[in-house]
C-alpha cells in the first residue's frame, strides 16, 4: 500500500500544482536525490527530464559517462536494481562506477526502470541517504510512482522527444539547458568515420577519452561535434582505461 504522502504527490501530479517535481519525489521518498530520465533515440540515450541538481545531476552525469551503473543495469534488465548501500556492492561489478561514486558522496543508488514487458522507456534513479538502506515503504512509493510515470509516458505526446503534455502528469518540464546527449550520436558517428570502426566500438573510444580527461561525456562529444578535437590512432593509443581497447592494461 503507498503512503499518504505519495498518493497526495500524485494527485498534485495529475492537476500539474508541482513545479518541482523531483525535489518533490525526494521529500515524499526520502531520498537523497531523485532524477527521471527518458530513453530517446535509435541508440536509447537516457535523457534526464526531472534531476535535482547537485548530486543526483553529478551521479546521473556519471552514468552516462561510464556507460555503467545501477540505472544501466535496470534498463538492461527490465527489474529494479536496489543497491542502497555501496559499500556492500563487489567491487567488479561496478569497476569504475563504484569509486567514482564514493569520491561524490553517493551512500547508496536504487534505480526503477519504467516500462512495460520488453518496452523500456526511462529509468527512475533514487539516492539513498546515510541511513543505507530502503524500506518497504520506500520501495512500494517508488514503484507506484514508477508505474504512474510509465502510464504517463507511454499515453503521453512526446512530439520532440522531451516535452508535451502527459495525461495524468500536467506539463512535463523542459529538458535542462547544460545537457545535449544528442550531441553524443553525433560524434560517435564521426569516431567510426575517423577510425573506420563500429559504432559500438566508436562509443567506447569517446567514453575511453572522456575517462581518461576526467571529463562529461557530453563535453568531450560537443568538442568531436565542432572539430576541435579529432580521433585517430595515434591520439588513441596514448590512452588507457577500463574503456580503452587494452581494457587498461597497456
Amino acid at each position: 500500500m503507498i503512503s499518504d504522502g505519495m498518493a497526495g504527490l500524485l494527485r498534485s501530479l495529475r492537476l500539474g500544482e508541482v513545479s518541482d517535481p523531483a525535489r518533490a519525489c525526494a521529500r515524499v521518498l526520502g531520498a537523497e536525490g531523485v532524477a527521471l530520465s527518458l530513453l530517446l533515440g535509435a541508440g536509447r540515450t537516457a535523457e534526464p527530464l526531472w534531476c535535482q541538481p547537485g548530486l543526483s545531476a553529478r551521479f546521473d552525469e556519471l552514468q552516462f559517462t561510464l556507460g555503467e551503473g545501477p540505472g544501466p543495469d535496470a534498463v538492461r534488465s527490465g527489474s529494479p536494481v536496489v543497491e542502497p548501500d555501496l559499500d556492500r556492492v563487489r567491487p567488479e561489478r561496478w569497476p569504475v562506477l563504484l569509486p567514482a561514486a564514493r569520491e561524490l558522496g553517493v551512500h547508496g543508488v536504487c534505480c526503477f526502470p519504467l516500462g512495460i514487458g520488453a518496452i523500456r522507456v526511462g529509468v527512475l534513479t533514487m539516492l539513498c541517504d546515510g541511513d543505507r538502506r530502503l524500506s518497504e515503504q520506500q520501495f512500494a512509493d517508488a514503484t507506484v510512482l514508477t508505474a504512474a510515470l510509465t502510464g504517463a509516458i507511454l499515453n503521453g505526446d512526446h512530439r520532440d522527444g522531451l516535452n508535451g503534455d502527459v495525461p495524468g502528469l500536467g506539463v512535463l518540464p523542459e529538458r535542462p539547458s547544460g545537457l545535449h546527449r544528442a550531441v553524443v550520436h553525433q560524434a560517435t558517428g564521426m569516431i567510426s568515420v575517423q577510425l573506420d570502426v563500429s559504432m559500438t566500438e566508436a562509443l567506447l573510444r569517446l567514453r575511453a577519452h572522456a575517462y581518461a580527461g576526467d571529463r562529461p561525456l557530453g563535453e568531450v562529444a560537443a568538442d568531436v561535434v565542432a572539430r576541435r578535437l579529432r580521433f585517430d590512432n595515434d591520439l588513441d593509443d596514448n590512452m588507457s582505461g577500463p574503456y580503452s581497447p587494452d581494457g587498461g592494461k597497456g
